[in-house]
């Protein structure tokens, strides 16, 4: 595995380079979420990079840009060991030499979710993931639908921006008792990551409720999983709410569309997000626990199904 920091070096090492180039997009502090992507990739394409930058731009002046876990050591042995054939790990100095003066907006969908608490956050992510598409120059692209809000504005950016690369988003990873993963895990204390197991267990409850025809209309679903997460002392929800997906707009009922039924909870200073997807009436989820761990795209089958859509 080559490890590169600039993008001048970036440039000349995928000249050399050979058929399908496939990218995975992180902040670093890898964990098996990554390392899917990472899998995913190494089946389709000839090239793997993995590009390492924690991004100020999409950091709040008041969230972890500062103490976001950082261990390059760890996450290089990790890539090398997961089949990454490049590792791009630039400074925030070679990203941005000057305070950038252009910037890459996404608008409408940005403006539920994750926008609301976290306003300018995708005007980052979408302008530093432009940046590494014209760095990198990739054929398909991974990323996880742990955070599908930020697929369906890279997404949108693709489509509108004419980026000649494929997306390929894959189904969120979970650890043994359920929770997402999340390099922010590790901030949580064995209380709050005891608790923050809610959030999946309501989804899950929901999910299951949904495929019995017994909770369709996008108000009781919220009210339904707002009064799961309330019965943990510790958390406080930033957002419950049911979309319609990729285009986030308000709906009635999740049987009538492709829907996203997502949230957002603190416990204690610790921010977590999780959702599931939903494919409209016709879509059977996995219902077995097992069939869930041992498959693929684990997930549930509308991740299975959508992880399966490529998009350019």
């Amino acid at each position: 595995m080559k490890k590169i920091k600039t993008v001048a070096d970036m440039r000349k090492e995928l000249k050399q380079r050979k058929g399908i180039v496939g990218y995975v997009a992180t902040m670093g502090f890898l964990h098996k979420g990554h390392l899917s992507l990472v899998e995913r990739a190494r089946q389709e394409t000839d090239t793997v990079v993995m590009s390492i930058f924690v991004n100020p731009l999409q950091f709040g002046p008041n969230e972890d840009f500062d103490r976001y876990p950082r261990d390059l050591e760890r996450d290089a042995q990790l890539a090398e060991q997961a089949g990454v054939d490049i590792l791009f790990h630039p400074d925030v100095k070679e990203m941005y030499p000057d305070t950038p003066l252009t910037t890459v907006n996404v608008s409408q969908i940005t403006e539920r979710l994750c926008g609301v608490a976290r306003p300018g956050h995708f005007t980052g992510v979408a302008t530093v993931i432009s940046k590494f598409f014209h760095i990198i120059q990739p054929d398909r692209a991974y990323f996880g639908l742990k955070d599908a809000q930020q697929v369906a504005v890279i997404e949108q950016m693709v489509r509108e921006l004419h980026f000649p690369v494929t997306i390929v988003p894959c189904p969120i990873v979970r650890e043994e008792d359920g929770l997402a993963m999340s390099s922010r895990n590790v901030y949580l204390s064995a209380e709050e990551r005891k608790q923050a197991l809610v959030l999946n267990q309501a989804l899950k409850e929901a999910q299951e409720l949904i495929d019995k025809g017994e909770l369709l209309k996008a108000d009781d679903l919220i009210s339904y999983i707002t009064w799961r997460i309330k019965s943990q002392p510790l958390a406080k929800i930033d957002y419950v709410e049911t979309l319609s997906y990729p285009k986030l707009e308000p709906i009635e009922r999740v049987d009538k569309q492709p829907s996203i039924v997502a949230i957002a909870a603190y416990f204690g200073k610790t921010r977590l997000i999780d959702n599931f997807l939903y494919l409209g009436k016709e879509d059977k989820h996995v219902s077995n626990d097992d069939e869930r761990k041992n498959s693929p795209c684990h997930r549930n089958r509308s991740q299975s199904q959508l992880c399966g859509k490529h998009h350019n």
